[in-house]
């Protein structure tokens, strides 16, 4: 059954000016009573390593790292594609704490049940 006020955001990017538009949207519907939820998928993943998300910082916005840090501390949930961590090697390498690792079958799930998904 689909929640209207669940919105999946998925990240399949790891490319700078992409980082910031799932957290802020995700920030925005937290504050406006949504549900957010972020999923990142293939290459995004690389920005949830230890130390990646700490280096991009565009303009005048905080680094990717405080962004997320941000989403967390709201209590929205952020997932990885546990797939996409085999396919890129990253087996034994750990992600950020806090990131919840899940299998690809969850995105399926998530997306059918969301009122609405954004793909960045």
């Amino acid at each position: 059954m689909k929640d209207e006020k669940t919105i999946l955001y998925v990240q399949t990017s790891d490319q700078p000016e992409r980082q910031y538009s799932p957290h802020v949207l995700a920030q925005t519907a937290k504050a406006m009573d949504l549900h957010p939820i972020i999923y990142y998928l293939g290459r995004g993943l690389r920005i949830l390593e230890p130390g990646a998300a700490e280096k991009i910082k565009l303009g005048d916005f905080p680094t990717v790292m405080e962004m997320i840090k941000k989403t967390q501390d709201l209590g929205i949930e952020i997932m990885a594609c546990e797939a996409s961590r085999r396919m890129l090697g990253r087996q034994t390498a750990g992600l950020i704490p806090g990131v919840k690792i899940v299998g690809a079958a969850t995105l399926n799930d998530l997306a059918l049940e969301a009122g609405t998904t954004m793909w960045f």
